[in-house]
């Protein structure tokens, strides 16, 4: 079973920045996905384990940057230019087995991390 700490969340306001850590138990590839109120769990960003190759969705592409540390087995999501439509639970995912833009592509989840965004 793979353990996924996540930590970063928090309050700000549009137009600032967050980072958010993801620390796993092993090395994988990892991804973020985020679930609004009343909406479906979607794809942020997924990376692999090496060479590091990233995967954005459109609605954050230019504004958020997903890197890993792989000697902590650590996935950093730096949000920058923050939206109020960005508010969100983000949640850390691990071990892709299929479409990595999809929640069934993921074998394992983090608790899950609130970020909220007010304009």
């Amino acid at each position: 079973q793979v353990q996924l700490v996540e930590s970063g969340g928090g309050l700000v306001q549009a137009g600032d920045s967050l980072r958010l850590s993801c620390a796993a138990s092993g090395r994988y590839p990892m991804g973020w996905f985020r679930q609004a109120p009343g909406k479906e769990r979607e794809f942020v960003a997924a990376i692999n384990t090496s060479p590091g190759s990233t995967f954005y969705a459109d609605s954050v592409k230019g504004r958020f940057t997903l890197s890993r540390d792989n000697a902590r087995n650590t996935a950093y999501l730096q949000m920058n230019s923050l939206k109020p439509d960005d508010t969100a639970i983000y949640y850390c995912a691990a071990d892709a087995e299929g479409d990595y833009r999809t929640t069934s592509g993921w074998r394992f989840w983090g608790q899950g991390t609130q970020v909220t965004v007010s304009s």
